[in-house]
């Protein structure tokens, strides 16, 4: 099945015993066994729920994987995956990694004796050079929040398989519509199922899925274990998403497009960062590993912080919002909102500069869109 159909039926076979077309929201927490030490499928809604199996089933597929896991935030999963670790081992990162993601391995994770490395992975030999005997995972997103960076995934993979470490991809900004990381050789891919796979701006979820039975069982266990899990109603709403996720990211994908080539034109813009631009100096590696440039882009106002505190407060079709994904078009400030947790002297290092905007490009008209953005530019 192509991937339309799989989104919409992939785990989600009409209900057995009434013949629901859509897979029934279970709330309960436990269920009747056989008897004393003869446990059923179902056992108690912490370890697996029906429509949390659905969910997990239908992401497996999507990804082109063997295994899927939902979680209750996209940290959550990334937590798990981390906590796959031991005291001692070293996690390779790439270095403009979403700011929630910096904040939870430095903060919090390099307290219980994890080791990280932070690299520009759009050269694999700045990942090479930092794998040490004690380096078990590598973690990258491809296109990287907020700069838009292309990784290349298939070789970032080889030099992880060479090292005997996992390799993490973030898929969050492209979804399994535009991107498939396991394809290119990725252990495990991790997503925010908040943005893109709800669609709609009303839940917080966050998913893992992997081919690989021996890393599935491990965080399987961990998610037991640890219980960070969605309830039912979560995993139902993003199933919903889910079915409507092909049409929408095409709708997103073309409305980016045309924000961005406005947005190149506009002389009080320095710089727009998007994978569609047709100058894109990784034309090679975004054809060979995404079938679209997404709906996320961001770009360099002229001025300070200021000017673009400006900006944003004068828009009224763009909401001024951290998170991305939804049906609505959001507009931030990086250094102030998602990224604030990142040191300044490390932002500015990184280009994640006071006058960085990051928008995320919902479905509504274009033209609409670009008419609004003009009428912000004219304000300030």
């Amino acid at each position: 099945m192509r991937f339309s159909t799989r989104a919409i039926h992939a785990g989600q076979d009409p209900d057995p015993v009434t013949g629901s077309v859509t897979v029934p929201v279970y709330l309960t927490s436990t269920y009747q066994q056989p008897g004393p030490g003869k446990e059923g499928k179902y056992v108690y809604s912490r370890t697996a729920n029906p429509t949390r199996t659905a969910l997990e089933e239908c992401l497996a597929s999507l990804e082109e994987g063997r295994y899927g896991l939902a979680f209750s935030s996209g940290m959550a999963a990334t937590t798990t995956i981390l906590l796959s670790l031991k005291k001692g081992d070293h996690v390779i990162a790439g270095d403009d990694i979403y700011g929630g993601t910096y904040r939870l391995f430095e903060q919090v994770l390099r307290n219980y004796g994890l080791q990280f490395t932070y690299v520009n992975p759009e050269n694999p030999d700045n990942v090479e050079k930092a794998i040490g005997k004690n380096t078990r995972l590598v973690w990258i997103e491809t296109p990287t929040n907020p700069l838009m960076r292309i990784v290349d995934i298939r070789r970032i993979s080889m030099i992880s398989k060479r090292a005997h470490a996992l390799l993490v991809v973030d898929n969050t900004f492209m979804s399994p519509y535009l991107q498939n990381p396991l394809a290119h050789g990725a252990d495990i891919v991790v997503h925010s199922t908040t943005k893109y796979l709800g669609g709609h701006s009303d839940l917080i979820g966050g998913a893992t899925i992997t081919k690989d039975k021996d890393v599935q069982s491990r965080l399987k266990y961990l998610q037991n274990a640890v219980g960070a899990i969605p309830g039912p109603l979560d995993c139902y709403l993003v199933l919903r998403g889910i079915k409507t996720l092909a049409v929408r990211m095409d709708r997103h994908n073309e409305n980016a497009r045309t924000i961005s080539e406005f947005l190149t034109k506009q002389p009080k813009v320095e710089k727009v960062n998007y994978p569609g631009l047709v100058d894109h100096p990784q034309r090679g590696i975004i054809k060979r590993q995404m079938r679209g440039n997404g709906g996320m882009l961001s770009f360099h106002l002229r001025g300070g912080f200021n000017q673009c505190k400006k900006l944003l407060e004068s828009l009224r079709l763009f909401t001024v919002a951290e998170s991305l994904g939804g049906v609505e078009s959001l507009i931030e400030h990086p250094a102030s909102m998602t990224h604030a947790s990142v040191p300044r002297e490390r932002r500015l290092k990184l280009g994640i500069s006071d006058n960085l905007i990051r928008v995320s490009v919902g479905i509504e008209d274009a033209e609409d869109l670009v008419q609004e953005l003009n009428r912000g530019f004219r304000s300030i």
